[in-house]
């Protein structure tokens, strides 16, 4: 469902990366590192680049004006907006088809999902 939910100024990685900011802001360096399962210097290196096309920004952390934290701009926002808009899309046309009892069925599976995974 994700396919062609990207723009294509920007890579693969760079829009999972936009998309870890956008559920989970603001993060540091150090977060969106391990959860790409990147290296330092290559988060580092995405992050200079997306900041570049003024997709996300720095700010220094009210609390501990050492640490610089990462989120979203507005543009990137925008960007984010307009591709979980391009999913939920994909999303409702796929369901579409979808009976009463199938929908019910997805319901309390997502439940289950929900609370053995997430919790």
């Amino acid at each position: 469902m994700t396919k062609d939910a990207k723009s294509g100024s920007i890579t693969p990685v760079q829009y999972k990366i936009l998309e870890y900011l956008a559920v989970s802001q603001p993060v540091t360096l150090s977060e969106i590192s391990e959860c790409m399962h990147m290296s330092m210097p290559n988060t580092s290196r995405e992050l200079r680049k997306l900041t570049e096309k003024q997709l996300c920004e720095k700010v220094t952390d009210d609390e501990d004006r050492r640490k610089q934290l990462i989120r979203l701009s507005g543009k990137g926002t925008a960007l984010m907006n307009d591709s979980f808009r391009h999913i939920e899309s994909r999303f409702v046309e796929r369901l579409g088809h979808v009976s009463e009892k199938e929908l019910q069925e997805i319901e309390r599976a997502l439940d289950l999902l929900h609370r053995k995974v997430f919790y």
